[in-house]
């Protein structure tokens, strides 16, 4: 929410409770005059929300007054025959009659007036809107949440490069605004759904740009909003334009998705009708720019025609499962034991590192944690060593592995013994006789 026209541009579903009664509120994009591609967009989208509703509020500003754009919207929503309640908006210091005398030549009676900003005649309006929908069934089922054990799936990448359109593609509907231009999508949009009798919440999210490029604040917030979509999401697949190949910002937003350790299926979208030349050159930057992220599944697809698409959550439930894998402390500790031996820890300070043992830490991602002596000094591209022979040997495919080293205490950690009047005299002759011989 900002105070900023065209920031909703897709269906927002939020659940409201109250009593008895369940329904689910769906926020549209505002509907004017202009004609852009965006908002022509979007106003498919009202018309899919329409299409769903038993119940419209039909809002308006009470501080701008009646305006043309609401006669127009007004006849749209007669024409759809459905059961409208009007909503005067932003009465806070205004003259309530005069507001809703304005608006009484829309034909619509008893409106609600509100100043939403403050919270004011919300209640009385959430009780018409009760009274206003159909009546509950004899026995009602009670509904599962639907988000409850889900798989949640973000969708993420550079701006235009098709992740509204893999959505649709997904769902079977056009979901979310889709257009050929950049920033389309200004939220994290979830839309929970089923297949094959799991369930899944799917989160289309804003393109994400260099942050020298990013200077609208709707935008800043659009991309904070993606990172934290990327950080809840259990998988996340991030999509390339394989016709513009891999860029540095591609690389850099796989680097946050290593950083919040999600699972990862790599997409490379707009792959049908490559030329082969480009297909060569894309696969050779895969080999050469994003080898810290090999064990990640990649998938050509093409989100516009559907090529490849049904492919992707063959990959996302076995990725999801390994993600969260429970290890025993023996394994762990066998794996230990065979890296150590086929490549012992290097010398620091003329001391040998020992590793000890290993037990698992956490899920998803996967955390190990290993114990020995020393274990702060271990070179990196030991580490790395490490993180790929579990990696190998544990088959996890797609989720990374985070590894905690963690050094055992000496318990005479600053302790001297105290020597004996023997000794100190032993000493004592030890450093006489090598002052002589100097």
């Amino acid at each position: 929410m900002a105070d900023y026209p065209g920031l909703t541009r897709d269906r927002r579903y939020g659940r409201c409770s109250r009593g008895e009664r369940d329904f689910l509120v769906v926020d549209t994009g505002g509907i004017d005059e202009a004609g852009e591609i965006v908002n022509e967009a979007s106003l498919r989208q009202v018309s899919l929300a329409l299409d769903e509703a038993d119940l419209v509020l039909f809002l308006v500003d009470g501080r701008d007054g009646l305006t043309a754009a609401d006669e127009d919207i007004a006849e749209m929503l007669r024409r759809r025959g459905l059961p409208i309640l009007m909503v005067i908006n932003k009465i806070d210091g205004e003259d309530p009659a005069l507001a809703a005398a304005e608006f009484s030549g829309l034909g619509f009676e008893d409106p609600v007036m509100i100043a939403a900003a403050h919270g004011r005649g919300v209640t009385r309006l959430v009780e018409r809107i009760e009274r206003c929908l159909p009546p509950l069934p004899a026995s009602p089922e009670p509904e599962e949440e639907e988000t409850e054990g889900a798989i949640r799936v973000a969708v993420i990448g550079r701006p235009n490069v098709g992740k509204s359109t893999l959505i649709n593609r997904l769902l079977g509907e056009e979901r979310v605004v889709v257009a050929d231009h950049p920033g389309t999508t200004r939220d994290a949009i979830e839309i929970p759904f089923e297949r094959d009798g799991k369930r899944f919440v799917l989160i289309d999210t804003a393109g994400i740009r260099r942050r020298a490029r990013v200077d609208e604040a709707v935008e800043k917030f659009s991309v904070i909003k993606a990172i934290q979509a990327m950080e809840e999401a259990h998988v996340v697949v991030c999509l390339l334009d394989c016709r513009e190949g891999v860029t540095d910002q591609d690389a850099r937003l796989l680097g946050m998705v290593i950083e919040s350790g999600r699972a990862l299926v790599i997409g490379l979208n707009k792959w049908d009708g490559l030329p082969a030349e480009q297909k060569r050159k894309v696969r050779d930057q895969l080999e050469s720019r994003l080898r810290f992220v090999d064990f990640a599944d990649k998938l050509t697809l093409s989100a516009l025609h559907g090529t490849g698409v049904g492919d992707l959550f063959d990959r996302i439930v076995p990725i999801y499962r390994q993600a969260l894998s429970e290890f025993s402390t023996s394994q762990l500790t066998r794996i230990l034991q065979q890296a150590v031996e086929g490549y012992p820890p290097p010398l620091v300070r003329g001391r040998r590192i020992k590793l000890k043992f290993a037990h698992q830490g956490g899920k998803n991602p996967p955390v190990i944690v290993i114990h020995g002596n020393q274990t702060e000094r271990i070179p990196a591209g030991y580490r790395r060593y490490l993180n790929h022979t579990f990696r190998d040997l544990l088959g996890l495919k797609g989720t990374p592995v985070r590894l905690e080293f963690r050094s055992s205490e000496n318990p005479f950690a600053g302790r001297y013994n105290k020597l004996t009047e023997r000794q100190i005299r032993k000493r004592r002759r030890l450093i006489k006789h090598a002052k002589k011989r100097r």
